[in-house]
C-alpha cells in the first residue's frame, strides 16, 4: 500500500469513527427522555457550610446549582464539609518570614433526595490556591481570603458537575428500565432503543 492510500484510508476511518460517535455522545446537561437536568440540579437545597470558606463556598455553590434564583422547590439537599490547610512552602532567609503560601481544602459532600434515602452521589472534592504573603498583615489577609474564593468557585464547579454525572447515570438508569434493555428490530435491522444510545456515552459540555 502506497503512502497515499494510507493517508486516504486514515481520513476515511477517523470520518466514519467520527460519525458513529457523534450518535451517542451527548452534553452533560442535555435532557433525558423529558428530564431537564439543568431544571433538576437547580431543585438541590444547599445547606449551610460553618467556617468562613464555607461561607464563600455555600455562596457559589448555591450560583453553580441555581444560577437563576428562581426559587425552585427542593427535591434534594446537599451536605458539604470542608477542611482546609495552609502551607508556607517558601521562607525568606533573611527575614524568616514565608514569602508565600498554599491553601489547601478537602470538601467532603453529600447529595440526598430531600425525603431521605439513600445517597445519589457522594465523594471529595480537592483544590489548592496559591497566594504572596509580605510583612503587612492585613494584606496577607486579604491575599488569602482572595485565594479561599477562587477555590470556592473551583470546588463548587467540581461539585456540580459530579453532581450532574451522578444524576445523569441515575435518570439513565431509570431511562432504560422504562423502555427496556434489549435491542429490537425496526424495518428489519436491529437497533437500541433512544433511551439507551441517548445515555451510553455523554461528555461535561455547557
Amino acid at each position: 500500500m502506497s503512502l497515499l492510500d494510507r493517508r486516504r484510508l486514515l481520513r476515511v476511518s477517523g470520518a466514519a469513527l467520527a460519525v458513529s460517535l457523534s450518535g451517542c455522545i451527548q452534553p452533560l446537561y442535555a435532557p433525558i427522555d423529558g428530564v431537564d437536568v439543568a431544571a433538576e440540579l437547580r431543585a438541590v437545597a444547599i445547606e449551610p457550610v460553618p467556617e468562613r470558606l464555607g461561607h464563600y463556598l455555600h455562596q457559589e455553590l448555591v450560583l453553580a446549582f441555581d444560577g437563576t434564583g428562581g426559587g425552585t422547590p427542593p427535591k434534594y439537599t446537599l451536605l458539604v464539609t470542608a477542611k482546609e490547610r495552609v502551607l508556607t512552602p517558601l521562607v525568606d532567609t533573611f527575614s524568616g518570614r514565608a514569602d508565600s503560601a498554599t491553601v489547601a481544602v478537602d470538601a467532603e459532600y453529600k447529595l440526598v433526595p430531600l425525603g431521605g434515602g439513600e445517597p445519589i452521589t457522594a465523594g471529595v472534592a480537592q483544590s489548592n490556591a496559591n497566594y504572596d504573603r509580605s510583612s503587612q498583615r492585613f494584606a496577607n489577609i486579604r491575599a488569602a481570603r482572595d485565594a479561599e474564593i477562587r477555590l470556592a468557585k473551583a470546588l463548587a464547579d467540581q461539585i456540580r458537575t459530579r453532581a450532574a454525572t451522578a444524576s445523569r447515570r441515575r435518570w439513565c438508569r431509570s431511562a432504560r428500565r422504562a423502555h427496556g434493555r434489549h435491542p429490537r428490530r425496526i424495518g428489519g435491522s436491529v437497533s437500541r432503543n433512544a433511551a439507551t444510545i441517548r445515555c451510553g456515552v455523554f461528555a461535561a459540555w455547557r
